[in-house]
């Protein structure tokens, strides 16, 4: 997940759970057309949700700038006896009109990405316009909010005060992230691009804070995981998914 501690250019192995409400969403809209889906993945990489929605009989294209990755993700498909059905594409956003020649998608997917890109205006854009008309798009990015109390609770007042105030979200001039998002940001960007229907979902809302010193076990994993599900879960607590170290967003296009 991104955060501040990992300097590469993605986030690094992505939340099981997100990985989970992603292949729920790509049954539900199968369900709903009746096929398997087409399905974008911009940034991703070594097919962390590549995979396993493949595995579940989706087409998925996944786009990234990055050889090696793309590289990890074939020998992962052909592993998993399903390189028929992921086809690998070295670009980014503003190849996806080439990449797809006119082909829409039904799902796309653009996780720990967002941060890097040059223009995440232009890059949204670039998505709505792979999707067809009442395509999902599943997207995940570092919050701002999430390394502002981390650093306050760290005790590093200064860089929780420039996270907070800084255009971008950052803690300094040596944070590894480009930017951080808040929920209206992402709001914002997302109706300018044409999607609707957006809703937003902290995740690893208590794994960041707590030190790994803490957590000894899966079964620490596991009862953390569930205790972040309940926070976000229970009425009257929308205000928490402003605190995810990720912010999941899925929305709709028009």
């Amino acid at each position: 997940m991104p955060d501040e501690q990992r300097p590469q250019r993605r986030g690094g192995v992505r939340p099981s759970a997100v990985v989970s409400a992603v292949g729920r969403i790509a049954d539900e809209c199968s369900t709903h057309l009746g096929r398997p889906l087409e399905v974008l993945d911009l940034g991703g990489g070594t097919g962390g949700v590549a995979v396993p929605l493949a595995e579940a009989g989706h087409h998925v294209t996944v786009v990234d700038p990055s050889p090696d990755a793309l590289a990890s993700l074939a020998r992962r498909a052909r592993e998993a006896g399903i390189e028929g059905r992921v086809t690998a594409v070295q670009g980014d956003g503003d190849s996806l009109g080439s990449v797809l020649a006119g082909r829409h998608v039904d799902l796309a997917c653009c996780h720990g990405t967002l941060e890097f890109v040059d223009d995440p205006a232009a890059t949204l854009h670039a998505i709505a316009e792979a999707l067809g008309e009442g395509g999902v798009l599943s997207l995940l990015v570092s919050g701002r909010l999430s390394v502002v109390f981390a650093k306050a609770i760290a005790g590093e007042f200064g860089q929780a005060r420039a996270a907070l105030v800084d255009p971008s979200g950052r803690w300094g001039s040596t944070d590894p992230l480009p930017r951080r998002f808040d929920v209206e940001q992402l709001e914002s960007l997302l109706a300018d691009a044409g999607f609707t229907d957006v809703r937003v979902r902290g995740t690893n809302i208590l794994g960041h804070l707590v030190p790994a010193s803490l957590i000894d076990s899966e079964a620490d994993r596991v009862a953390l995981a569930e205790l972040d599900e309940l926070l976000v879960s229970g009425p009257g607590r929308e205000f928490l998914r402003t605190l995810g170290s990720a912010l999941h967003v899925v929305a709709r296009r028009d």
